[in-house]
C-alpha cells in the first residue's frame, strides 16, 4: 500500500548523482541519489539534490531521472565542471572497487535560492560522507540539514570512500544523525578513525549513541542479513539469499526501505526483513537503479499486509 499522491512524504538524497562506470557500460548512480530514487519507486516524493554539469552526461542522468518519474528540479546544472564518474570494478569475491574521479560538478553543489523552502518540506533526507569531500558541497549539506524540520528523519549513510575521508566530516555528521548505516568493514575503518578501540558492533554502536546522539546504527552485513542496534536492543534480521547480478545500489535501497518502514510506522522487525528483501531485488540487476515500481509495491503490499 502506498500513499494517496497528495501525502507522499518528500524523501531527499542530498549529495553526489553520478555515472557508475563498469566495464560493460554505465549506469545511473551515487547513493544518496539512488536511496531517493528508490523512495520513490516505493511510493514516497523522492527528491534527488545534486549537481552535474552543463554536458551530455547531464543530459542523459537527468533524463534517466524524469523518464523514471523522479523530479530533476533540484539538480543543479554547473557550466565549469563536468558530470561526475565512477570507475566500477568488481574484485573476484565480486565486491566494486571504485576510482572516484575529483573536480565534478557535485563537489560545488550550492546553496540555491528555493532549497530551504524544500528542506523544510522533507520527512526524511539521506547523505553521506563523500558528497563532504569539497568545502563547497560540505557546507552546502550541512547548511540544508539545519533548514530540515525537527520531526525530520536524518540518516547518515556513512559510505566511506578512501582517501576522502577525515574524522572532523564523519564526527560532524554523526551529530546530526538519527539512523547511521554502515558495513562491517566501514565499522572496523570508522572504530580506528574517531579511535574508539572497539569493532564488536554493539559496544562500538552504543558509543556512538551515547557519545554522538545518534538513535539507531543499522550494520548491514549482504546476505548475511543487518543488525539494527536502537534503545529498544538488538535485532540480527537475517538476509535474503539471490543471485547477485552486481551489489552497486543493494545497500542504498535498503536505507530506501528501512526509511519506508520508519516512515509506515512499522516494527522494526518487519521494516529490517522488507529493506533485505528490496536490498536484494536491487541486487539481482545490473546497476543502482533498475526500475522496479511494481516489484517494490507487489513487496509492500505482503509487508504491510502481514502481522
Amino acid at each position: 500500500m502506498n500513499w494517496a499522491s497528495e501525502s507522499r512524504p518528500v524523501v531527499i538524497g542530498l549529495g553526489e548523482l553520478l555515472w557508475d562506470v563498469f566495464p560493460d557500460g554505465r549506469r545511473p548512480g551515487g547513493a544518496p541519489a539512488n536511496v531517493a530514487f528508490h523512495a520513490s519507486q516505493l511510493g514516497c516524493e523522492g527528491v534527488v539534490v545534486s549537481r552535474v554539469g552543463q554536458d551530455g552526461l547531464g543530459e542523459e542522468l537527468l533524463a534517466y531521472l524524469a523518464q523514471q518519474g523522479i523530479s530533476t528540479r533540484w539538480i543543479q546544472r554547473d557550466q565549469q565542471h563536468p558530470t561526475g564518474t565512477v570507475t566500477v570494478q568488481l574484485n573476484r569475491n565480486g565486491q566494486p572497487q571504485y576510482t572516484i574521479h575529483e573536480n565534478v560538478a557535485w563537489d560545488y553543489l550550492e546553496m540555491e535560492e528555493g532549497l530551504k523552502e524544500l528542506m523544510q518540506t522533507a520527512a526524511a533526507v539521506c547523505f553521506g560522507t563523500l558528497a563532504q569531500r569539497s568545502h563547497t558541497s560540505r557546507r552546502t549539506i550541512h547548511q540544508a540539514l539545519a533548514a530540515a524540520p525537527k520531526e525530520c528523519l536524518i540518516v547518515y549513510d556513512v559510505n566511506l570512500r578512501r582517501p576522502f575521508v577525515r574524522r572532523d566530516w564523519v564526527e560532524e555528521s554523526l551529530v546530526l544523525a538519527h539512523i547511521v548505516k554502515l558495513t562491517l568493514e566501514e565499522l572496523h575503518e570508522l572504530a580506528d578513525l574517531l579511535a574508539i578501540g572497539l569493532s564488536d558492533p554493539v559496544p562500538f554502536a552504543r558509543v556512538l549513541q551515547d557519545h554522538f546522539g545518534v538513535e539507531t546504527v543499522c550494520l548491514t552485513q549482504g546476505r548475511q542479513g543487518c543488525l539494527l542496534i536502537d534503545p529498544e536492543g538488538v535485532l540480527s534480521a537475517p538476509g535474503k539469499p539471490v543471485k547477485v547480478a552486481d551489489p552497486v545500489g543493494a545497500g542504498d535501497a535498503f536505507t530506501a526501505a528501512l526509511i519506508y518502514g520508519r516512515l509506515r510506522g512499522w516494527p522494526r522487525d518487519k521494516t529490517a526483513a522488507f529493506a533485505a528483501h528490496c536490498g536484494a531485488l536491487v541486487a539481482e540487476r545490473p546497476g543502482a537503479m533498475p526500475p522496479l515500481r511494481e516489484e517494490f509495491a507487489a513487496l509492500a503490499d505482503q509487508f504491510d499486509s502481514s502481522k
